[in-house]
């Protein structure tokens, strides 16, 4: 967004008239940029550089002005700067592009100007000569902040010794944005490895001619070195060289092709598998094709999909019987929550890695037409038509997001469903975050959907009540997950400490289950304790009934 459209959407800027509000920004920048340079004895270039780049600290300049008048408005902005000097480092650290939110952390304690750091802007000012682009110098300072403590010559040598390994000053600006940590001298050893493979990359393998090609400006090498940092973190720091390069030059195409924001897609919707992250980066980089079906977004077919894949017919059967919630048609970019909504998502990744890539992108290939469950399209008018559409498709689209296919249980299913779709994100995530598997969740979604009615911290205090007091597993909630909607303290807490008391007073030796403890009606319990003792419905009355 352009400064003067970023001002001009500012209500705290509403007392510039509109047709001054240009000439405003332009007079404040001006000002600052004397004022830096001229009194605060600042290089003019680096001043124009943090006026042109603090949106923000120009905007809380501008609030502090009285009534705007036009002709005397240069001299009311210079007026007041000779008065009320500026925090530079305000300036400053939003010009080199961090966002002003992460300030408090990061200013220097009791500064106000530049000349009470000794190094701070000195530094910047070396960087910005090598060609380090002014308003990126922030991702050095928060990864690699003790840089701009180092004296003009340390950084220069630095600088200087990233070239001997081969690379002109643009490709060492990339190289730096993109792995901060070269700067750091104790991973020495690490930093040579990733020199080195670097260098392979742009010479033999031809990455620096793609550049050359694209322009060979700095954002270029940012760029292209920034998708190489994503394939360098997936693959644990290692051999980046011979992953990117190594079959055929496939690697090299997928780097150079395609977008930063699209790799970094692919690599998260793939991860969701729960695959290991260098089997990702192999995966994508040995399928490109890959790429464009998770752009996509395509449909497929549960079952004909996993008969594709391999399964045999006793397995799909098994399928059909114990997990009718995920069949039907699912959105490619649910896959993975699907499959593990089967329990199947290491063994779908595991037949698409090492070059068997081409089973999904020939099965997308070849079942473009993808027929919906009969009913789904009129469940679908409905909700268009229903009081609160937006609300509604929500709802459905969580279900869709942890792998439900479009199918009967589905509709049944979303019937019971209450609260918004971040709601319902919450009690699930909240759910798994305390140990049930994602497939043995969804089960119990099907078995009683009301259990994502509840609360997270009231599901949190249920399963820490079976775990921890009643000594029961997770597993007893696969069975009898309507346990989680039945009330802590009026219901489950009373009638496990009446149980305890029947047996530690010998009244009765059958461990009863939990679901024939919790479930039972109040009549039934009390006509089962009177069977056990006559007695002890009083005692249930007296001391354990809420």
């Amino acid at each position: 967004m352009s400064l003067h459209r970023h001002f001009c959407r500012t209500s705290k800027l509403s007392k510039i008239p509109w047709k001054y509000k240009q000439f405003a920004i332009a007079q404040v920048q001006k000002s600052v940029t004397d004022y830096l340079h001229a009194t605060r004895c600042i290089p003019y270039a680096f001043a124009d550089q943090i006026s042109k780049n603090s949106n923000n600290a120009l905007m809380n300049l501008i609030t502090k002005l009285s009534a705007f008048s036009p002709p005397h408005y240069p001299h009311n902005l210079n007026k007041f700067l000779r008065y009320n000097p500026i925090n530079e480092f305000e300036f400053f650290f939003e010009s080199i592009g961090i966002h002003p939110s992460k300030f408090p952390s990061l200013f220097p304690q009791n500064k106000f100007f530049f000349s009470e750091d000794e190094t701070l802007l000195d530094t910047a000012c070396v960087l910005s000569e090598y060609g380090f682009p002014w308003d990126k110098l922030g991702v050095l300072y928060e990864e690699s902040g003790w840089v701009f403590n180092w004296g003009a010559s340390e950084l220069k040598d630095r600088l200087c010794g990233f070239k001997g390994y081969g690379f002109c000053n643009v490709q060492v600006v990339g190289i730096c944005l993109a792995f901060p940590f070269v700067f750091d001298g104790q991973k020495g050893a690490e930093v040579e490895a990733l020199f080195c493979d670097l260098r392979l990359l742009f010479g033999k393998f031809g990455l620096a001619e793609c550049v050359e090609e694209k322009g060979n400006g700095v954002d270029d090498w940012v760029g292209l070195c920034r998708k190489i940092r994503l394939f360098y973190d997936l693959n644990g720091g290692k051999n980046i060289g011979e992953l990117i390069g190594g079959i055929n030059g496939v690697g090299v195409g997928v780097v150079v092709e395609h977008g930063e924001e699209e790799l970094v897609q692919a690599i998260e919707y793939f991860c969701r598998f729960g695959a290991k992250k260098e089997d990702v980066a192999r995966l994508i980089l040995n399928g490109p094709e890959l790429l464009e079906l998770v752009l996509n977004m395509g449909k497929v077919n549960v079952l004909k999909l996993l008969k594709h894949f391999g399964m045999s017919s006793n397995d799909v059967n098994i399928v059909k019987r114990d997990y009718a919630h995920v069949l039907g048609t699912v959105k490619l970019c649910n896959l993975p929550n699907v499959m593990r909504a089967l329990g199947l998502h290491e063994w779908f990744f595991e037949k698409m890695k090492d070059g068997n890539h081409s089973l999904l992108v020939s099965f997308v290939a070849n079942n473009r037409k993808v027929d919906r469950v009969k009913g789904y399209p009129s469940f679908l008018k409905a909700i268009e038509v229903s009081k609160t559409p937006i609300h509604n498709m929500s709802k459905l689209n969580f279900l869709h997001g942890i792998g439900f296919g479009e199918n009967a249980l589905t509709m049944y299913i979303f019937s019971y469903m209450h609260g918004t779709s971040d709601e319902l994100q919450k009690r699930f995530d909240c759910l798994l975050h305390l140990g049930i598997e994602f497939s043995k969740l969804c089960k119990m979604i099907t078995v009683h959907p009301k259990i994502l009615s509840q609360n997270p911290e009231s599901l949190e205090q249920k399963i820490n009540f079976l775990c921890q007091e009643m000594g029961q597993s997770l597993e007893i909630l696969v069975t009898f997950p309507s346990f989680l909607c039945f009330d802590l303290e009026n219901r489950i807490k009373p009638r496990y400490k009446f149980h305890l008391w029947l047996m530690e007073k010998g009244l009765s030796s059958k461990r009863y289950s939990i679901a024939s403890m919790v479930a039972t009606s109040n009549r039934n319990l009390v006509s089962r304790a009177f069977k056990i003792h006559p007695a002890a419905p009083k005692h249930w009355f007296e001391q354990f009934y809420p």
